[in-house]
């Protein structure tokens, strides 16, 4: 086979400039190096105390309604912190873009089967591996060392921290959070807007919106981060749109 002839190169706002965000920049020059793609212009983010600062060496150029009047820009949506784990799917339903305003980001050290597929949106890190016939869907952000074995299947939003294992079959639902380090048994659901706590064995099916921890993993409490981050960025929104 000959060389592969260059990618177009697109504009890509990051929206968020947590932690998760400068991993994804870090993704974004990785991919660069090898084959320009990106155009990385800096971040957005509501905080007001970032606004215009450099983080990274990327400024931050405004909020994130910003990114409606962009529309030759592509972007990625970077909130995934454990205490507010539904923040994507608020600033998603915030913004009112189409899938085809966000990029798709995958590390170049990460290996995705020929039979597996990846939603608009979704970010994999470094070493990230999809082994077979894995589906993942739109906004997912999945952390480095993470492995996900065949037919697996990642709901819209979900997050997988550092080091997940999943077994084959498993399905983890729309919105949901797996802490770093949890193994999880083959065939498991783990319904929506559950967490699962770092180090967990996960031998059971995990109800929607509970937290499960421990090994083997078993029921904790409510899940306060998918409600806490809905109300905030509802709250936000309804701020924003009277601004």
């Amino acid at each position: 086979m000959g060389p592969q002839p260059p990618l177009s190169v697109r504009k890509l706002l990051l929206v968020g400039a947590g932690g998760f965000g400068r991993e994804a920049a870090e993704a974004v020059r990785s991919a660069n190096a090898l084959n320009p793609r990106w155009e990385l212009l800096g971040f957005l983010d509501d905080d007001p105390a970032k606004r215009g600062t450099k983080i990274d060496g990327l400024r931050v150029l405004g909020g994130v309604l910003a990114a409606r009047a962009m529309h030759d820009v592509q972007l990625l949506l970077c909130p995934v912190r454990p205490d507010s784990y539904g923040a994507r799917r608020l600033l998603a339903g915030r913004l009112r873009l189409g899938d085809g305003r966000y990029a798709t980001l995958v590390h170049p050290t990460a290996t995705i089967g020929s039979t597996c597929r990846v939603g608009a949106g979704s970010v994999l890190l470094a070493h990230v591996d999809l082994t077979a016939n894995v589906t993942v869907g739109r906004h997912v952000a999945i952390m480095p060392q993470t492995v996900l074995t065949h037919d697996v299947e990642i709901g819209d939003f979900a997050t997988l921290a550092s080091g997940v294992r999943l077994g084959g079959g498993c399905r983890v639902a729309e919105g949901a959070y797996v802490g770093s380090g949890a193994c999880v048994r083959e065939g498991i659901t783990i319904g929506r807007g559950a967490l699962v706590g770092m180090g967990s064995i996960v031998t059971r099916d995990v109800p929607p919106g509970r937290v499960w921890f421990g090994a083997p993993a078993r029921d904790v409490s409510a899940a306060p981060g998918w409600v806490a981050a809905s109300r905030f960025a509802l709250g936000s929104a309804a701020r924003s749109e009277a601004a």
